[in-house]
This record gives C-alpha cells, structure tokens and sequence, in this order.
C-alpha cells in the first residue's frame, strides 16, 4: 500500500425499518467510491452496520413477546443479506449491540462529562418516539405533530442528563465557514449555517422511561440518548475505547454520507460531541436526496415503498446499481420510475455498452477467426480517441472523488460514444475487402477491444459483476482488484493474440409494454395479498354477496408469448365459455392445469392483460408471495355451481 488511507460510512439502519431503495442508493454510493479508492492504490475502510437499541425497538419486541436483543438478531439480516445481494464491498459492518460498540459509547460520554459538559437536570418538552428526537414546542406541527414524521409527539417530564451543546456553537460555526467541504452539498451547508446561528440548546442525552439502551455510566437508570449512542458506531468501529490501531490509521472519515433528514444530526450534534471528547472531526458530510416512486412519497400507507431485493431478482443487481447512481445527481432528490430504469437498461446498457462489445466481438470473430489483432498501424482516427480516454479519465476521478456520479457516469458513457463512432469513422467492414489494409484493421479492432477493457475499468466501481463478463469476454489476464487503476489506464496494454473469450449478451433488451404489464399484474396481487394479511378493509356480508363464484373446468391452457407468468385458460361454466388468464405460470406448467376444477370470481368487470381479454379471476392462494396454489374443487362438483 502507499499509505493513503480512505475511510466512508453509511448511516447505520434502524433495524425496525424494512430495507427500501433509499437504504440501497446511500450504501451502493459508499461502495461505488469504496471500489474507485481501492483502485486508486488507497486503503481503503467502508463501513455500515445496524442502529438496534431506542424505545420503538424495545416497544416491537414486547409486543411479539421476545427479548429486543432477539429482535434485532433477527432483523439484522434484512441489511446484511441485501448488502451480499446489491455486491456491497463493505470492510466492517457495526452493530450498536456489539460490545466495543457500547465501550466506545461510555468512553466518549465519559470524555464529555470529564470536560464539565454533562450535567444532571430535568427535561420537559416534546418527545418523538419514532425519530428519536427531542422537539421544543415551536417546532411541532399541527398542535403537538412532529415536523419531520408528522406523527404525534408526547410529553414528557423526567430526569435527564444534558450535554453542554451550546458552548460549542461558535467553534462549530467557524469551523464550518473555515471548512467550505466540512457540509454538502452547498445547499445543506447554508441550512445548517442558519440552524446554529439561530442559537443552539443544550441537548437532553438520556431517558429513564425505557431500558433498551446503554446505560449512563454510574447512573444505570438512565439510558444514554439514541443519537450519542449511534453517531459514536463511526469511531467504535475503528476500535475506539479498545484497540485503537485502525482509529487512529483512518479517523476522521473521509466521508460520512446520509440523508437529508439526518443531516442536523450529524453536522450539529455529532461535531460538538467530538469537540467536546477532543476528538478530530470528519472531514466533510454529504447530505443525498430523497427517492419518491412514481411521484409519490414512499409510505407503509400507500404500499408503494420498494424491495430492494425484488428490484434485482427482476432487473439485475448492476441494471439497479447503474440506474441509481446514474439517473438524478447525487444531493438532489430523484423519482423512481419503471418507465425511467426500463428506458436507462434499453438504451444506455444494451444499446450503448451491449451493442459495441458484441459487434466489435462479432467482427473480430469474423475478420480474425476470434483472435486478438496486434496493434501495428496507426490512423488519423487514433490520435482524437487517445485524447478522448485521457480527459475521460481524468474527469472520472474527479467526479467520483466529489460524489457526483451521475456526472461520471455520463462521462464514461462520453468514452462509449467515442468508441462506437470511432467504428463508424474506420469502416472495418470497408477495411477487410482490401486484403493490403488487413494491418489497419487489425489496428482499428484492437484499438476498440482495447477501449472497452478501459470502459471496463471505469464501469467497475459501479457495475463490478458487468466489468469482469465485459473482462471475460474479452479474454483478458489483467485482474481488476488486484492491480492499480494507473497501470490498468495506460492504452494498448489489452494483450494481443488470444482468443476472445464466448460472447454473451451483456444486458438483454426488455419489452416495455410486456415488463409495465407483468409489474401491474404483481402489483395488483401485492395488494390484494397485503389486504388479506393486514385486514386494511373489512365488508358487510351484502357486500359479500354481489360477488359471484363459481365452479369453473380448465378445458385448455396455454402460456402467454413473451411472459413467464401468464397462462391464458378456457374454462366451461357449464352454460358458456370464458377466457381467463392468471398469473400462474410460475407455479404451473399448461398441462398440469387442464381438467382441474377451479373456483372463479365470475361477475369480476373483464380485463386487457398483455392484449388478451380476461373474464374473470382464478382463486389461489400464496404462501411466499411467489409460488400459487389454485383453489381446487372435486370432480363431482359440475361446472357453474355457485359457490356460497
């Protein structure tokens, strides 16, 4: 190593919460720089973890009659088992209920209280339980509604222990005004500069009205506040309080990155606390946006928040690292649109990338019988392409180095154009007629092999499985995690004469209409899945009995061209016909189904799915949300009974 040391953080995830694309966007931008630093010859330390101890927690796990400890135990996996699924490289993982976690957290509370900045008092004021956050009475919304959740808060009225907050002010201040990179981006820096100039109070860091926590040193009936707990898991994690050895080799961070809705946290109350303990300060927090989902604001309510893990088990784990990362600039809040990541995979990944990789593969297969060409003959062509992977280096890493991805990426796809246009100005197709320009040839489908091993390269931190196929394919020697991003840079470095590896199609194209049908089709089933399991609306029984259900034999089926989970069935109601087609194939072959007696919701209105007219709703039931069990009736039971 040459002894550059990088260190970022993720926020650590409330374990009570369900991982969504937001947890996701924070984490793959963690990696994304994580990976480019490795690259760059830096060692290299990304950390995220889990958030487990505060009063929701504890309230959780005593309604499901288990220890909170159990509970997070077993949530915990949520976040863990996504990170392996989105190919998170991340070097520590911390949770608050680890144990040099919590003697990291009485150190530092002990440092504050040693320096006169702890003091024993009593707090009244507002309280909201699900953000873990004090709130004075100027601050609610709507009579006593917390501003930032809008749920409502509590009053509370107890002993509490405070941390000089307001001593700080000035320094934080300065600091900040001295420090034009300590707050970003600049937006959030100037919001932050207004809160504490608007002055700061004292902070209340304790609570004695519940025990899931750590306690206060030498006051065990208080629980030290959630925030001091989680904010301290950045230096915990490095062995603070224990062994100091990769505190003091990366401490301060180079990066914390959160969300906006923590930004406060970890620019107001996480500095002071610092200041207070005599410790460095990070050296720059970044502030991302929020993610809606088709204009919306994400919500339990609206059933609309997104599974990460759903999203890559339908698009591919790098089609979602890429679309994240590319389609809104890091800092601004950014829409999560079908039509957007579908129009981003068809255009962007298999147009753009797929396409040059697989007709530069397909000529050399074609002029060259597969293998590699040496580079032997220049052209005028060569020099503007040169220039072209210099600058686009040289802008990647800066854009990078400053989170803003979107602008790398646009960058690096300013390399693909080159390199499809490069092709187009050569003509190798013009070329290989002429037998004495065999050597320019060769030249020219080097110089593009070589090209998209450099694409490679720079996509990696961003789409590490889609490098190494596009390195596969290609046949290269040259392992990306093991060497250094300035020698894997340099041009004509691709190794000639070998054969190229077997093609493979990079990112498939997806049709539209058929991907936005089956997503409305799952969507619709979602629903109805979560109204059964939540109860959300409950009906009369004359509102039972409009609905008409009957008897129905599966006389033929078959499945639905170009979807893997639609079957189109006949079915005989006894006096009439009808065509249903139900989202089953998953869990049946055409076959299977022809002479099974199934219940049908008959008076349901008809429906276009994927252009085939639907009359009608086959009954099943799921268990993991995935595999169907049609609801079968006896073979003695004659087609068009009504079933009560």
């Amino acid at each position: 190593m040459t002894g550059k040391t990088f260190y970022v953080t993720t926020p650590i995830y409330y374990v009570n919460d369900v991982p969504h694309i937001g947890h996701a966007y924070t984490t793959v931008a963690c990696d994304t720089i994580s990976r480019y630093k490795r690259l760059c010859g830096f060692d290299v330390c990304f950390l995220t973890g889990t958030d487990e101890h505060g009063q929701k927690i504890e309230q959780a796990a005593q309604k499901r009659g288990i220890t909170p400890k159990a509970l997070a135990d077993e949530v915990v996996q949520r976040f863990a088992g996504l990170w392996k699924i989105l190919n998170i490289s991340n070097d520590k993982f911390i949770r608050t209920t680890d144990e040099l976690h919590k003697k990291a957290v009485r150190k530092i509370f002990d440092k504050m209280k040693e320096n006169g900045d702890i003091y024993l008092d009593h707090y009244e004021g507002w309280y909201c339980t699900p953000c873990e956050t004090y709130l004075t009475e100027t601050q609610l919304l709507d009579g006593n509604c917390c501003p930032s959740c809008g749920r409502e808060t509590a009053k509370l009225k107890e002993p509490s222990y405070f941390f000089r907050m307001s001593k700080y002010a000035d320094q934080l201040l300065k600091h900040i005004e001295d420090n034009k990179d300590f707050v970003r981006p600049e937006s959030r820096r100037n919001e932050i500069i207004s809160f504490i100039k608007d002055g700061l109070r004292d902070l209340s860091v304790s609570r004695v009205t519940f025990k899931w926590g750590i306690p206060v040193p030498d006051a065990p009936e208080h629980v030290i506040y959630v925030w001091i707990d989680a904010l301290t898991n950045y230096i915990a994690a490095l062995g603070y309080g224990e062994d100091d050895a990769d505190f003091q080799k990366f401490w301060p961070a180079d990066y914390h990155v959160v969300g906006k809705d923590i930004l406060r946290f970890h620019t107001v109350y996480w500095p002071t606390m610092l200041m207070s303990a005599g410790l460095p300060l990070p050296k720059s927090v970044f502030a991302h946006g929020w993610w809606t989902v088709e204009g919306q604001k994400m919500s339990k309510s609206l059933g609309n928040a997104i599974d990460p893990a759903w999203l890559v088990d339908k698009f591919g784990v790098d089609s979602i690292r890429y679309f994240l990362l590319r389609e809104v600039p890091f800092g601004l809040d950014g829409d999560f649109s079908f039509k957007a990541l579908i129009h981003r995979i068809n255009g962007d990944l298999a147009n753009d990338l797929g396409n040059l990789l697989n007709r530069t593969m397909g000529m050399v297969n074609r002029y060259f019988d597969g293998v590699v060409p040496a580079y032997t003959e220049a052209g005028d062509e060569d020099k503007p392409l040169e220039e072209t992977i210099e600058r686009v280096f040289r802008e990647v890493d800066e854009h990078i180095t400053n989170m803003a991805f979107n602008k790398a990426l646009m960058t690096t796809w300013e390399l693909v154009s080159a390199l499809n246009k490069y092709i187009d100005e050569t003509a190798p197709w013009a070329l290989a007629k002429d037998e004495t320009r065999k050597g320019r040839l060769g030249s020219v489908l080097y110089s593009v092999l070589d090209g998209i091993r450099l694409v490679s390269l720079l996509l990696y931190p961003f789409m590490p499985e889609t490098a190494v196929k596009m390195r596969r394919q290609l046949g290269t020697a040259q392992e990306l995690e093991k060497s250094d991003v300035e020698e894997l840079r340099k041009i004509r470095t691709f190794e000639a004469g070998h054969k190229l590896g077997e093609a493979e199609q990079l990112f498939p194209r997806i049709d539209e209409k058929v991907m936005l049908d089956e997503l409305k089709l799952e969507a619709d089933s979602k629903k109805q899945d979560e109204k059964g399991k939540l109860r959300v609306e409950e009906i009369d029984f004359a509102h039972f009995e409009k609905m008409s259900l009957k008897a129905a034999k599966v006389i033929e089926c078959e499945k639905v061209e170009k979807s893997d989970k639609l079957l189109k069935l006949q079915v005989d109601l006894g006096t009439e016909k009808r065509q249903v087609v139900s989202g089953i194939a998953k869990s049946y072959k055409p076959e299977d189904m022809v002479g099974k007696t199934v219940v049908l919701v008959a008076n349901l209105k008809p429906a276009k799915l994927m252009g085939i007219m639907s009359e009608g709703m086959i009954l099943s039931a799921t268990s993991d949300g995935k595999k169907h069990k049609v609801l079968e009736l006896p073979d003695s039971v004659e087609p068009g009974t009504d079933i009560k």
